[in-house]
């Protein structure tokens, strides 16, 4: 069996992989690059298991900013991805996110909103009788604020993931089914990927993109990151009161997320401190029935009659040193990039992560500097600070 040689070998083809490919095709059309993706049904990935949602409300002026990027990206998206005349359609919804405040999250709401209007990002600060006003089935007793992001919303996560994949080849990019074993290394150098399936590809440059696997990824060539598959679950309800409008992401200060779904009903999650590690798959209507109903109907009395329709369960790429991204080269191995860690926001930042990796390895200026999630700082162990994670 031959050994190929690339340019650039990028590990995983969900969303960051397939961002990454046409960031780095558009920069250089001499590059010869591989995504290698075990799965192209994309059945288990995260990105088309996510709720999709973006959102500028996040407290890190970088991670704002990405959500910016993605915006501006998403405006034109349908059209910037046309291949042979064949559209994507993303459904880009604008339905807000809002933000629920009390006691104990309201001073972080305050700085976050300030930063998040130095920004010019179009956030308001919501009274409780506003909220009321606008969503009378919210019961806001022990509210005393929100902040509503009218920008934010979800999409179809498949329509974007295959918008990039589909640009993506159509400039070039080698898409191959198979599964990374291995890293390969020459000393301090990447040299390609060993595969299950017995090929070697050969690059200077591996790109991992793997998600909830990534740990596995960079502990193949030696390299230990803090990134671990979290099982996250969703459920869906059909409620017996109908709504006469949608509903926006509503996070309460719990943790506890829903909006409304295609077809009048409820979507709903939480992640909790003891969600299992590992690669998991499956889902527990008991969780829904024990814990998340309750806490719903207390907050939506009008839902305390409802039925539970379905639901399943996705992995989150936990970065457990702080829950913000890893990107860019690993210091001690020279061709190496990391776009990981993104726990469970990994759809909304691919735009401009996929960008900023693109521009690292071309060497092109920084449209925006993304250095303060380099992983130097799992080395030297100093967390950011975000309160924006859900």
């Amino acid at each position: 069996m031959t050994d190929t040689v690339h340019d650039v070998i990028i590990v995983g083809g969900g969303i960051m992989g397939c961002a990454t490919a046409f960031y780095l095709a558009a920069a250089d059309d001499r590059l010869k690059i591989a995504v290698v993706e075990p799965d192209p049904t994309y059945e288990k990935a995260s990105t088309t298991l996510s709720l999709a949602n973006v959102r500028v409300q996040f407290s890190l002026k970088q991670n704002i900013q990405i959500s910016q990027y993605t915006l501006e990206v998403l405006d034109s998206f349908e059209e910037d991805m046309i291949v042979d005349d064949q559209k994507p359609r993303i459904a880009f919804r604008t339905e807000g996110n809002l933000f629920l405040v009390d006691e104990s999250n309201l001073s972080a709401a305050k700085e976050a909103m300030a930063l998040q209007a130095g920004l010019a990002c179009r956030v308001e600060w919501w009274a409780p009788e506003k909220i009321h006003q606008v969503y009378p089935l919210y019961k806001t007793q022990n509210i005393l604020a929100g902040t509503f992001g009218c920008q934010d919303g979800h999409l179809d996560a498949y329509g974007l993931l295959m918008g990039y994949k589909a640009k993506s080849r159509s400039m070039g990019v080698a898409f191959t089914k198979d599964r990374v074993t291995a890293v390969r290394r020459a000393g301090q150098q990447v040299t390609g990927v060993a595969m299950q399936s017995g090929q070697k590809l050969l690059a200077g440059i591996v790109v991992n993109c793997a998600g909830a696997w990534a740990d596995q990824v960079a502990h193949s060539v030696g390299i230990d990151i803090p990134v671990v598959p979290v099982k996250r679950q969703v459920f869906v309800m059909d409620t017996k009161i109908k709504l006469q409008g949608p509903l926006p992401l509503t996070i309460l200060p719990s943790g506890l997320y829903f909006r409304t779904e295609t077809g009048g009903l409820i979507i709903m999650g939480k992640s909790m401190p003891e969600d299992p590690v590992g690669i998991d798959f499956s889902w527990d209507d008991k969780r829904f029935q024990d814990i998340l109903w309750p806490e719903l109907a207390e907050f939506v009395p009008a839902f305390d009659t409802l039925k539970l329709m379905r639901g399943w369960a996705g992995l989150y790429a936990v970065n457990t040193l702080d829950g913000n991204a890893i990107v860019g080269e690993w210091p001690e191995l020279k061709g190496f990039y990391l776009a990981n860690g993104f726990s469970g926001h990994g759809l909304q930042q691919a735009p401009a992560v996929g960008r900023y990796i693109s521009e690292l390895i071309t060497g092109q200026p920084l449209s925006l500097d993304l250095g303060i999630f380099s992983p130097h700082r799992i080395l030297d162990n100093k967390p950011l600070s975000e309160s924006g994670l859900v």
